[in-house]
């Protein structure tokens, strides 16, 4: 388990996440167990050399029936978690795996499917036993062709208590008219419309197929004392799933319209637009997973056309949310998060990773059209190889930025900070022709296509801001603005802090949510 995360909160992480959580609210324990670290053991070799992976390296086992990777893992309480095992199949088949935990195996011949390449890390989730205390995960291959890469695993338990305000439990079995308890769930789009301020709608784990888009409505509210919540149910993985939808505009996942929303812990995939759409203010969207969605994987907007400049989505967190391998048809529209075209004050991404859109990381875009949008906050964040999919697809449409913070030359103060660019298909950090005055400080942008910093107008500051490249070509990086020297911008020659910021990238949420980044193993710090 990962003992040392990414120092980057400086104290705003644990209370920040805690006074997010709705009062004495069920909580998940998530664990998380590299497969680097000792007592993992593993019956191969730990590689570094296929980026993308959590902690320090993986597990390549060596290809022979049995040879297993073992992890010691801990439960608070006996019953039942969430085991989730991330790993990565380049091969072109499954490769089938015994899953045993204490020595009964609980999933046998689990398929561990391709992933189309070694750098397209992906998860698989089991419902397995625990005892209270210690217990030991095992994965053994069936076959000689071994295990896939393992990366890490996690174990997610229940820790406390329901909630005390109202609560719904939904399940994928469910039914719009049950009364929503433990032995009779209702649906997520009912109990949208039923919890009351303050209350809780869990989700139970499993898949739930949705050919419509589910809709929070505007004026279904909570209050800044008393959120409305949907979570996960502690200890499961629910998955929304949309691809019954069609591409279009209309076909957006989740849709969050209303105000003081927290929405924690659910898997968004396969929509025809968005996966999660906010159009409402003062909502918290926390450890999510928006993936394979048709347009931007979770966007910030305004409701309708009609919506007036005053109601346009503001104060709104996102925080410790996952976005990747978001496409559309045209290759040109999503990207990981976006924050554009109609948006209000206060918005923040804090600890959030986007990687391997076909568009960009993030988009600040603006037109004329629809005129500024008020600054966002990004902090403590990661963009890596966006404008590639997970399975190699490039569209030559894509813009493939990793940040990029404006449009069509108009002026907004974002604020951009610790905050790291990796190997994307064309910037890094990227001002888009927006001649504000950005505050850009303390980031890391490394290797990316053309430059990891362009800034060719307005009055931007930079402070502490670091430029790497692993060989001597590569285009400078360009900076109009007020840039002192503590920055170490690239001009042919990396700069000293370069030396940490070498060798493959590896990532993972700590448990309280920060986000914890290394190069070649070593630990990102600020």
């Amino acid at each position: 388990m990962r003992t040392t995360p990414l120092a980057l909160s400086l104290g705003l992480v644990a209370g920040t996440i805690v006074a997010l959580s709705a009062a004495g609210g069920a909580q998940a324990a998530t664990g998380r167990y590299e497969a680097e670290v000792s007592p993992a053991v593993c019956d191969g070799t730990i590689d570094s050399d296929w980026s993308g992976f959590s902690g320090s390296g993986f597990c390549n086992g060596t290809n022979a029936v049995g040879a297993h990777v073992q992890f010691a893992v801990s439960a608070p309480a006996a019953g039942t978690a969430t085991l989730t095992v991330r790993f990565a199949n380049g091969t072109a088949t499954a490769r089938p795996a015994d899953v045993v935990v204490n020595g009964t195996t609980v999933a046998a011949g689990a398929s561990f499917e391709s992933t189309g390449v070694w750098t397209g890390w992906t998860s698989k989730t089991f419902t397995v036993p625990v005892a209270a205390g210690a217990n030991t995960v095992r994965l053994s291959p069936t076959t000689a062709a071994g295990l896939p890469n393992v990366d890490h695993v996690e174990l997610t338990t229940a820790d406390a208590p329901a909630p005390a305000g109202p609560v719904l439990y939904v399940s994928p079995a469910g039914t719009a008219g049950a009364s929503g308890s433990q032995a009779d769930p209702t649906t997520l789009a009912s109990a949208i419309t039923r919890i009351g301020a303050g209350g809780t709608i869990y989700l139970r784990g499993g898949t739930y197929d949705h050919a419509q888009t589910v809709t929070v409505a505007p004026g279904n509210d909570g209050t800044a004392a008393a959120r409305k919540t949907i979570a996960a149910y502690p200890g499961e993985t629910p998955v929304l799933d949309f691809s019954a939808m069609a591409e279009s505009s209309s076909n957006r996942g989740l849709a969050l319209n209303g105000n003081f929303w927290h929405v924690k812990g659910l898997v968004v995939q396969r929509a025809g637009d968005n996966g999660i759409y906010v159009g409402g203010s003062d909502n918290v969207i926390e450890r999510t997973v928006t993936r394979f969605n048709r347009d931007t994987g979770l966007q910030l907007g305004r409701i309708a056309s009609g919506t007036p400049r005053a109601q346009w989505p503001a104060r709104n967190l996102m925080v410790s949310v996952e976005s990747h391998d978001n496409a559309d048809a045209a290759g040109e529209n999503a990207d990981g998060f976006a924050a554009k075209l109609t948006t209000g004050p206060g918005n923040v991404f804090r600890y959030a990773v986007a990687h391997h859109n076909i568009d960009d990381g993030w988009d600040l875009y603006t037109k004329p059209d629809t005129g500024a949008i008020d600054p966002v906050t990004i902090e403590n964040s990661l963009a890596y190889t966006n404008g590639t999919l997970s399975d190699g697809t490039v569209n030559a449409n894509g813009d493939r930025n990793g940040y990029k913070l404006g449009g069509e030359s108009i002026a907004v103060d974002h604020v951009v900070r610790r905050s790291i660019a990796y190997r994307n298909g064309k910037h890094g950090f990227t001002y888009n022709s927006n001649p504000g005055s950005l505050k850009v400080s303390e980031n890391i942008s490394v290797d990316n296509a053309q430059r990891n910093y362009t800034f060719e107008a307005g009055t931007s500051v930079f402070r502490g801001n670091t430029s790497c490249r692993s060989t001597s070509s590569g285009t400078n990086d360009k900076l109009v603005g007020d840039a002192d020297a503590s920055n170490q911008f690239w001009s042919g020659t990396n700069g000293s802090r370069c030396a940490n910021h070498s060798g493959a990238l590896g990532w993972s949420f700590a448990s309280n949510g920060s986000l914890a980044v290394t190069f070649g193993g070593r630990p990102v710090t600020w």
